[in-house]
């Protein structure tokens, strides 16, 4: 989203994750970065397939056409968050390119529900596969120590309950089924990239989801996912400098193909896709 790529996250279970770091078994997914949104399904054919060093892949195949036409197609989106923040001009001039594209506008909803605490999850998980680092002291080693990073996130999970990821495994369930809804209606979800709620709820659903080059925006400071650090102030820019922005495409379970006919149809008519700095 922020540095131009073009970034696909699979369905859970497409791609095998044999070979790769454990960060939250039942979350993880490995995808292609590349420059282009066919060069995201290319790849995505190469890699996909059911290997036996991961017992959560499966068999899947990957119906897509980069000429099929996006005419007709349903587009969902969430009103409210394309007129507040994160959202950015980039983000609504995303969904009148659909709409110019001949794709149908619908607007979809979700109840107000806590979704940042399927977290919990996360943390659990991680904390699990990081246990033995947590354990012998390993932690303090690691960069960022802010209340948000890594190192404590594992030690602060080490104090929930069972209980509570019960719970939260539960409430996991509901999304998914609200999402089941959704996708009943729509054939794909246009969202501002760094929208919480979205961004927590595909990862917990295992939709996939693809971002890619919408158009520019104006920083006067670099970016983190890191809560303040007073003691490492961010850099900041004067003159601001302008730098890519992207919007993100959520499909239907295991219909990346979809989402890439979509995200090729978008790249196309907004022509940002190829403007990079020298060298590059």
């Amino acid at each position: 989203m922020r540095c131009g790529l073009t970034g696909l996250r699979p369905t859970y279970g497409r791609v095998p994750r044999t070979g790769a770091m454990t960060l939250c078994w039942s979350l993880d997914k490995l995808g292609p970065m590349t420059r282009g949104v066919e060069d995201t399904m290319l790849v995505l054919q190469a890699i996909s397939g059911p290997d036996s060093g991961d017992v959560g892949s499966v068999p899947s195949h990957l119906d897509f056409d980069a000429g099929a036409t996006v005419q007709g197609l349903r587009a969902g989106y969430f009103p409210k968050w394309m007129t507040e923040s994160p959202a950015t001009d980039v983000d609504r001039a995303a969904l009148e390119t659909a709409k110019k594209l001949g794709m149908v506008p619908v607007e979809v909803s979700l109840p107000d529900w806590p979704y940042g605490t399927l977290n919990l999850i996360l943390f659990a998980e991680g904390a699990a596969a990081f246990e033995d680092l947590t354990l012998r002291g390993g932690l303090k080693e690691l960069k960022a120590q802010v209340p948000d990073a890594w190192p404590n996130s594992f030690r602060q999970a080490r104090f929930l309950s069972a209980v509570d990821f019960v719970q939260t495994d539960r409430m996991r369930r509901k999304v998914a089924q609200e999402m089941a809804r959704i996708f009943a209606d729509v054939d794909i979800l246009l969202v501002p990239s760094l929208r919480d709620e979205m961004l927590t709820i595909s990862n917990f659903t295992g939709h996939p989801s693809l971002t890619l080059r919408a158009g520019f925006v104006q920083v006067a400071e670099a970016r983190s996912d890191w809560a303040p650090d007073p003691a490492n102030p961010l850099p900041k820019f004067s003159p601001p400098r302008r730098v890519p922005h992207g919007i993100t495409l959520i499909g239907r379970l295991f219909d990346e193909g979809t989402i890439g006919s979509v995200g090729i149809a978008l790249e196309q008519a907004m022509g940002v896709a190829g403007e990079r700095p020298a060298g590059f």
